[in-house]
């Protein structure tokens, strides 16, 4: 079992959030924390709050050179990187084409500009990422956990042919990235999985017309939503627990999708 105490963690997206809450969990039991945002602002808020060995690196995740920058930073810090949790990710909703009721004629489809923008953050941005820590890991022999974020909305949901596509590919980056760290006698060293919440506890959740929020908490068995804290939780699990690699571990409160079984 790994200790937390001492180890470091890049989180990008950790301004706020499950990013910010796993920051949190992350000091909260002695570990050290790297957070990367696009806004220095919400990293000096954020840096304020959690207090503690955090330090903040203003990153645009779909940019390479801030990639490498970041983990050159981390390493330059702290010595060494024992976790990457590549959250910074957003979501632009639309159906893919919208007919219109009366006339059955399409008055309004996903433009290429939401699609290409959740791709290069979500998809390209964690590849990135992952790539620039990875590298550092290896010639830095660290021990350590690679945590991915998927989502529920892998499993495919309507108006979110962007964001469910790069949710999927989470799904997947677990199985490649260990079975390549395998290859090279790595997969005691270095592991990956993903985290896939359901619906969670987030300001855009708060911010959410309360009729829409009950008819989702209706397919929720524990009936609420899911805490950015027990998210965190999950991750620090998953980091000790050695034994866990190259898998998607959901966590949705029970979530049934069109059923309640």
């Amino acid at each position: 079992m790994l200790e937390i105490k001492g180890a470091v963690a890049v989180i990008t997206g950790g301004s706020g959030g499950i990013g910010m809450a796993l920051a949190g969990y992350w000091l909260a039991h002695g570990g050290r924390v790297v957070l990367a945002d696009i806004s220095e602002e919400a990293l000096r808020k954020a840096q304020a709050i959690l207090g503690g060995e955090t330090a903040v690196f203003m990153c645009d995740v779909t940019k390479e050179g801030d990639n490498g920058r970041l983990a050159d930073f981390v390493i330059g810090k702290f010595g060494q990187i024992n976790l990457v949790a590549p959250f910074a990710g957003i979501f632009r909703d639309c159906l893919l084409v919208s007919p219109d009721r009366e006339t059955g004629r399409v008055t309004r489809k996903m433009s290429l500009e939401d699609f290409q923008k959740v791709i290069d953050i979500n998809l390209t941005g964690v590849f990135l990422t992952v790539r620039e820590c990875l590298e550092r890991m290896i010639n830095n022999k660290n021990k350590g956990l690679i945590c991915l974020a998927s989502s529920t909305g892998s499993l495919g949901t309507a108006g979110q042919v962007n964001y469910s596509a790069t949710k999927a590919a989470m799904s997947v980056f677990p199985k490649v990235i260990t079975a390549e760290l395998f290859r090279r006698g790595l997969g005691g060293q270095i592991r990956c999985v993903a985290v896939a919440p359901g619906y969670c506890e987030t300001p855009m959740a708060r911010s959410m017309n309360p009729k829409a929020l009950e008819k989702i908490l209706e397919n929720v068995p524990i009936g609420r939503l899911i805490g950015a804290d027990e998210v965190a939780s999950l991750v620090g699990e998953l980091y000790r627990n050695e034994a866990l690699t190259g898998d998607v571990y959901f966590i949705h409160g029970g979530l049934r999708l069109g059923s309640k079984g």
